[in-house]
């Protein structure tokens, strides 16, 4: 029961409307701003031709301060929604996974642990909460394997590593100690570690981000039969996506050149592994947009020597120059440090049919910025199973001044009876969105 008593179950819903923005999709240039001007239904869509050249704004350091949520304050949602605190009290919420029996799992950073979130369709509050592994090493990637109604396993993304625990469906604890699956990654820098199967569950795909900002050590003549953008020195088996059998076996590079894939998810129709990036600072407020984007195998994304195709890094003084035309250009461009740490698609039947097979990503918020941007979930939208570039705000009003926010948004599940979970590390709060026709 100590557990339990750590963290509050929420019973008091806290609903929270806002009309759609009635502007047409805000493109381009029109697509910047901050945080003014968020608010559920603005849509945007960024094109490469609109770019602003490196260094047309000073690169700035602002980092917020986050404060504790104020009386009376709620997320904004679109008409017909409504959002209330699901759990509070938790240490640092990131990455959540919904097993197949319909319990949440959480990687909780701050305490080292995996909590179990025990539910049942349509309530609005955990019934239980356990720790199911504790003494994990950065947490943030949970995958069940092998796909389907019956796992055998829970991996865990950690800091260095990649470790399995023994499970069966309904278990709230692990049967066994951590299998070391992948026994080492590189550490340090970007820390998180996700970890998704392909849909058949024949490969692991683990993203692991670059050591830093911009590796300038790359500029030099690179070594002998590395894949298609692959960096080296530091940053040797970073900045890209590692592909492994289950059981850590044949271990190769499955794409390139992604700075900081800091989620990936598993688009349900087509099988496609997609990623969040975290882009690179530097270069000004607008430049370079973070994205979305479904990752190919053999692709190169740019990093460090290119970003959103084939723009050059001016700090990389011209350097591979011939990979220009082998960059792989992504599909959803978001505005620049807003700094996307999840993605979940949604297949599920609650929401409007117009939801349905769209994706939602979890802005964490910037720091690279003189005006602050992201802190909020986004939808992106898709036709016939294909990205349109567009994205729009779903889940927002986390910020409360220039200064300071009181919510930073990170990890995305959806629960059995279609409702969206969003867990913030600011606070330690998983909210879940429902959505409840206007009569």
């Amino acid at each position: 029961m100590k557990t339990m008593l750590a963290v509050s179950l929420i019973a008091v819903a806290t609903v929270a409307t806002a009309e759609p923005s009635a502007n047409p999709i805000r493109i381009g240039q029109a697509a910047f701003g901050d945080w003014r001007g968020d608010a559920p239904g603005v849509a945007r869509q960024i094109t490469p031709d609109a770019l602003p050249a490196p260094f047309a704004s000073r690169s700035a350091a602002e980092m917020p301060s986050v404060i504790v949520r104020p009386a009376g304050a709620a997320p904004h949602v679109p008409p017909g929604f409504e959002v209330a605190p699901f759990a509070t009290g938790l240490e640092q919420p990131r990455t959540m996974r919904t097993a197949p029996n319909g319990d949440i799992f959480v990687a909780e950073v701050g305490s080292d642990r995996i909590r179990v979130l025990r539910t049942a369709d349509g309530v609005a509050r955990p019934v239980s909460m356990t720790t199911f592994a504790s003494d994990v090493n950065l947490p943030f990637g949970i995958a069940f394997w092998p796909p389907g109604p019956s796992p055998q396993f829970v991996y865990v993304g950690e800091g260095d590593r990649v470790v399995r625990f023994p499970y069966e469906a309904g278990d709230l604890r692990a049967r066994g100690p951590a299998q070391v699956v992948v026994r080492k990654l590189p550490d340090g820098g970007h820390w998180t570690r996700d970890v998704v199967f392909s849909r058949d569950g024949a490969s692991m795909f683990v993203a692991v981000g670059s050591a830093g900002n911009l590796n300038q050590d790359l500029t030099g003549q690179p070594p002998a039969n590395l894949p298609l953008g692959a960096a080296w020195g530091d940053d040797v088996d970073r900045a890209d996506v590692l592909q492994y059998t289950p059981d850590g076996g044949t271990p190769h590079i499955f794409a390139t050149g992604l700075r900081n894939c800091s989620a990936e998810a598993i688009q349900p129709n087509s099988g496609a592994l997609w990623c969040v990036v975290n882009e690179r600072d530097g270069l000004g407020d607008n430049l370079p947009p973070d994205y979305a984007t479904q990752v190919g195998p053999g692709a190169f994304y740019g990093w460090p020597w290119f970003y959103i195709g084939n723009h050059p890094d001016p700090r990389m003084g011209g350097a591979r120059a011939d990979l220009a035309s082998r960059v792989t250009a992504p599909d959803v461009l978001i505005q620049a440090h807003s700094a996307p740490l999840g993605i979940a698609f949604y297949d599920g039947t609650q929401f409007p049919p117009e939801y349905r097979g769209d994706a939602f990503v979890a802005l964490h918020g910037s720091w690279n910025r003189s005006l602050r941007t992201g802190y909020k979930v986004v939808r992106l939208r898709f036709k016939d199973g294909h990205p349109t570039g567009v994205y729009e705000d779903f889940l927002t009003g986390f910020v409360a001044s220039d200064q300071a926010v009181w919510a930073r948004p990170v990890g995305l599940t959806m629960m059995h009876d279609g409702s969206l979970l969003v867990s913030e590390d600011g606070n330690g709060t998983i909210w879940r969105v429902a959505y409840r026709p206007i009569q």
